[in-house]
C-alpha cells in the first residue's frame, strides 16, 4: 500500500478514537498514534475538539506529547522531559525518525557528527543501521549513505505537520518559487525563439549556397558544350582537315618534266 494512503487512513482512524474518547481515555489514544510504526502526522488529530479540550486538564500534559509529535524532536523532548510523560520505546524511536525529517526540511545534506548528536547514537555503524532500517526502509525517506564524506545526501523526506505559523512561510516559498519558474519558463521561450529563428536563417543560407552551386553546374556545363561545338565546327568548315578517303579518291595532279 502506499504510503500516502497509508497515512490517510490511520489519521482518520485516530481521528475518529479520538472524537469518540472523553478527556480520562484520549491519553490511551494519544499513546497509541504516537507509538503508531506507520503514522507520521498528528495535525489532524490535534483539531480534534475533544483533545484540544485537554488544555488546562490533569491529562494535558498528554496534548503537549501529541504537540511534540507533531512539530517537535528528540532534543525538544530532552530539553522538556521533566514536564513530560516518560515516553515508551516505540514512542522514542518515532521521535527520532521525526528528527531525521526535520532535519532534512533544512538540509539535504546530514553530517554524521550531527544526527549522530541530535538523535542520540554513539557510532557510525549503529547511525546507518537507524537510517536504513528504520528510516529508508520504512519509506520516509531515500538517500546516500556517504562514508567517505560522512554524511547522509537526502534524495527524498517525508513532510512533517505545518508548525503553527509556518503555513505563512510556506506560502511565501512557493509564491517565489512560481516566480522564479515564470522567468525561468520566459527565459526557455525566447531561447526557442531565437533558435528557430537561426534555424530558418540557417536554411536560407544552406538554400542560397545550393542555388548558387547549382548556377556554377549550370554555367560550367554550359561553357563546355560550347566549347566542345566550337571543336566540331573547326574540324567541319572547308579548309579543313582532309578525309583520308576523300584523298584517296582525288585525281592527283601530273608532273611536268623540268626543261
Amino acid at each position: 500500500m502506499d504510503i500516502e494512503q497509508k497515512q490517510a487512513e490511520l489519521i482518520e482512524f485516530f481521528v475518529k478514537q479520538a472524537s469518540t474518547h472523553k478527556a480520562s481515555s484520549l491519553a490511551t489514544v494519544i499513546v497509541e498514534a504516537t507509538s503508531h510504526s506507520s503514522l507520521f502526522a498528528f495535525s489532524e488529530i490535534l483539531a480534534v475538539p475533544n483533545v484540544a479540550e485537554l488544555e488546562g486538564t490533569e491529562t494535558s500534559v498528554y496534548l503537549d506529547v501529541l504537540r511534540l509529535f507533531a512539530y517537535g524532536t528528540w532534543s525538544d523532548y530532552k530539553c522538556n522531559a521533566g514536564h513530560l510523560p516518560q515516553l515508551v520505546s516505540d514512542q522514542v524511536l518515532k521521535l527520532k525518525q521525526l528528527t531525521v525529517l526535520t532535519l532534512a526540511e533544512t538540509s539535504k545534506v546530514l553530517p554524521y557528527d550531527q544526527l549522530m548528536q541530535e538523535l542520540d547514537i554513539t557510532n557510525v555503524r549503529e547511525l546507518e543501521d537507524f537510517l536504513i532500517n528504520e528510516c529508508m526502509y520504512a519509506g520516509i525517506v531515500r538517500g546516500k549513505l556517504d562514508q567517505l564524506r560522512r554524511c547522509f545526501e537526502v534524495q527524498f523526506a517525508a513532510g512533517r505537520d505545518l508548525r503553527p505559523g509556518q503555513l505563512g512561510n510556506m506560502i511565501q516559498t512557493l509564491a517565489n518559487w512560481l516566480s522564479t519558474s515564470d522567468n525561468l519558463l520566459v527565459s526557455i521561450q525566447e531561447k526557442i525563439k531565437w533558435a528557430d529563428t537561426m534555424s530558418e536563417l540557417d536554411k536560407k543560407h544552406q538554400k542560397e549556397v545550393e542555388d548558387r552551386a547549382e548556377d556554377v553546374k549550370k554555367s560550367l556545363s554550359l561553357k563546355a558544350d560550347i566549347d566542345f561545338r566550337g571543336h566540331e565546327e573547326i574540324y567541319s568548315e572547308p579548309g579543313g582537315v582532309m578525309d583520308y578517303e576523300e584523298d584517296r579518291s582525288r585525281p592527283k595532279r601530273r608532273r611536268h618534266p623540268i626543261s
